[in-house]
């Protein structure tokens, strides 16, 4: 089993979660995407979902444009929704029941989950969990950083 930058345990602050991203930013997200889902799918990847905002970044217009095409095609209220369910839902209790080996990968500039309250804490909870952190990669690192993630993936 492979998790890629993933929110478990879980991502929303709470008193059992004190680390978590406050409510009000998914909040915002929900607002954007209901306000104008069309341009919400092209800013989310031009900034934090793919590090093309650091400074320096090289914006990929293919990738922007291909993640618009993606968002655009699913459904708006799935997507909506999505956005509770990935960040309101505690996985602690499934990933503690999870026995095969499983690689935990994330990158520390990961401005969608940041990694110091899903990665690790997800690693700890696993019975046979494997952590692997990447310097500086973002959210979208199997995109950015293919040829890394992929041969350790192969590895």
């Amino acid at each position: 089993l492979v998790l890629i930058g993933a929110v478990p345990p879980i991502m929303v602050k709470t008193p059992a979660n004190p680390g978590g991203i406050p409510i009000e930013v998914f909040d915002g997200l929900r607002k954007s995407l209901a306000d104008n889902r069309a341009q919400f799918y092209l800013d989310f990847p031009s900034g934090p979902f793919y590090g093309f905002n650091r400074p320096g970044a090289e914006a990929i217009q293919g990738v922007i444009q291909n993640w618009w095409r993606q968002g655009m095609m699913g459904s708006a209220k799935a997507h909506y929704d999505g956005i509770k369910a990935f960040s309101e839902t505690d996985f602690s209790d499934d990933l503690k029941i999870i026995d095969v080996p499983t690689l935990v990968m994330h990158g520390t500039d990961d401005q969608i989950v940041p990694i110091a309250d899903s990665a690790p804490l997800s690693a700890k909870l696993l019975k046979n969990g494997t952590l692997k952190i990447y310097e500086g990669f973002p959210h979208g690192m199997c995109t950015t950083h293919a040829d890394v993630v992929n041969a350790d993936l192969l590895t």
